[in-house]
């Protein structure tokens, strides 16, 4: 399953109507989205349950398995991502 710019765009979509103020997409999507099989994000903004929420719709929308990561609070993870991958919001 590629990850193309239509699923990175409705992402952008609902995670705003969520609330988001920070979105990144990293991982496989970000590295080769021909041959992702999954898409990676993480999100600023999207507290709480609202997060898992979130997930749910980018899951069931985008019809692809889907790994929502929270910025905050910061983890060495979280700044790993921060600083390789693309910011999307």
């Amino acid at each position: 399953m590629a990850v193309d710019q239509t699923h990175l765009d409705r992402a952008v979509t609902l995670a705003k109507a969520y609330g988001a103020t920070r979105l990144i997409l990293f991982g496989s999507a970000l590295m080769k989205p021909q041959q992702a099989k999954d898409l990676d994000l993480a999100c600023d903004g999207v507290v709480g349950w609202k997060l898992y929420e979130l997930g749910a719709c980018l899951e069931e929308e985008l019809n692809i398995p889907l790994d929502l990561v929270p910025l905050t609070p910061a983890t060495p993870f979280t700044r790993l991502i921060e600083r390789r991958g693309k910011n999307l919001l």
